[in-house]
């Protein structure tokens, strides 16, 4: 039978606001005060850099003054992955899931990430897959969707980001994830159009919930 899950659709959030509603919902879930939740919004201009911040930071290439300029805030975080950015008009994923019992599994966890964002970009006729040896959701060459996640206890927390009418300039910033040999897409390039927001988040719960088999329910 599916579990419960409970999707709390945010709005844009700054990046530490978003830090702290996912560790008080962390908290809540692995005392088992909650059901598995799935957070879903969108950041201000944001560099975020992975657990390994000083290798992170040599994949910034913006000097601090013009990010500055930008008015593009730097962050670091408790997630894998390398530098990445978060902006408006891309959706952000944050999934507060108990793993446990049957899905304590990491690569699998990320995998159905994946399928999850896979899913999406083929709702709107594009062909999405996997690159061996990498995260993430890829058209072609390209990334459409990134992922980052941190698991305690078999709570996740962190996830995917996923670009929609995302400004794609401001990836010219940072070596995304660390790698220097691809580009990045979204859903607005492929298909030549503003994308509604609210549109993709609904395609976003209901592939989620058929990949992870949960049943959305009201929080």
């Amino acid at each position: 039978m599916p579990r419960a899950l409970v999707v709390r659709r945010l709005g844009t959030v700054s990046y530490a606001e978003g830090l702290e509603i996912q560790r008080a919902t962390v908290a809540r879930r692995t005392a088992d005060e909650i059901e598995d939740e799935l957070l879903l919004l969108q950041h201000p201009h944001v560099l975020t850099l992975g657990v390994k911040a000083g290798e992170s930071r040599q994949h910034v290439l913006a000097t601090p003054q013009r990010l500055a300029e930008l008015g593009v805030e730097v962050h670091e975080t408790g997630r894998g992955g390398d530098v990445t950015y978060h902006g408006p008009g891309q959706i952000v994923g944050y999934p507060i899931l108990n793993l446990k019992p049957d899905r304590c599994d990491v690569h699998r966890y990320v995998r159905d990430l994946e399928e999850t964002m896979i899913r999406v970009t083929g709702d709107y006729g594009f062909e999405a897959g996997r690159i061996k040896g990498l995260t993430g959701a890829w058209v072609q060459a390209e990334k459409i969707g990134a992922i980052g996640v941190r698991i305690q206890r078999w709570v996740t927390s962190h996830g995917f980001a996923f670009n929609v009418n995302t400004d794609l300039d401001f990836f010219k910033l940072i070596v995304p994830c660390g790698i220097s040999d691809r580009g990045v897409t979204s859903l607005r390039r492929l298909t030549g159009k503003e994308v509604p927001i609210a549109e993709v988040e609904d395609r976003f719960i209901s592939h989620f919930c058929a990949v992870f088999d949960r049943t959305q329910v009201q929080g």
